[in-house]
């Protein structure tokens, strides 16, 4: 009789990154990526860093230009940012079906974010952290197929109401995408 002892020992001495790399579709997988943040007349004014961490995705976000007060902040469904209006970036991420809000029971999106705070002077640095995000590859990644984006609307998210918190017209975004 014949022992497949031998075949078996030889799969398990494949280095897993070369089989992976054979049968997995062609993906540049990143730890990192910077998103520029345009207004309503497509002029930059700030940007945003997301870091895949082993619990979600980290933001810190640097903008300015930007009315004092508290902001709703989200990351939409596609990765376009057409002004003025910036509603080529669809609707909530919200790959899992969830409520918006989260003070709502059914909640939060996946992309929902904190208010975003600007000073009196229209700045505002902060370093936020989802945890129902990945980058790369997944149910729930930032970086599939077309993108995502980060999007500041006029008012305050007041984090319950559907279907994105009232906060008004979209005043900010950035395109969430692999770097070309």
């Amino acid at each position: 009789m014949r022992s497949f002892y031998p075949a078996l020992l030889f799969l398990f001495l494949i280095p897993l990154g070369t089989w992976a790399a054979e049968i997995s579709p062609p993906f540049q997988s990143v730890h990192s990526v910077t998103a520029t943040i345009i207004n309503t007349k497509n002029e930059p004014i700030g940007k945003a860093v997301f870091t895949e961490t082993v619990r979600g995705v980290q933001i810190e976000l640097t903008v300015e230009k930007l009315p004092p007060g508290k902001h709703g902040l989200h990351i939409h469904e596609n990765g376009i940012c057409t002004p003025p209006d910036f509603k080529s970036a669809g609707e909530h991420y919200n790959p899992n079906g969830q409520a918006h809000g989260f003070n709502h029971l059914g909640g939060p999106h996946a992309g929902d974010l904190p208010n975003l705070i600007v000073g009196k002077d229209g700045k505002a640095h902060v370093e936020l952290f989802d945890p129902n995000v990945i980058l790369n590859l997944g149910s729930n990644a930032l970086l599939k197929q077309g993108g995502t984006s980060l999007v500041i609307h006029a008012g305050k998210d007041d984090e319950i109401s559907q279907p994105s918190g009232n906060s008004g017209k979209r005043i900010a975004c950035a395109v969430i995408e692999l770097p070309k």
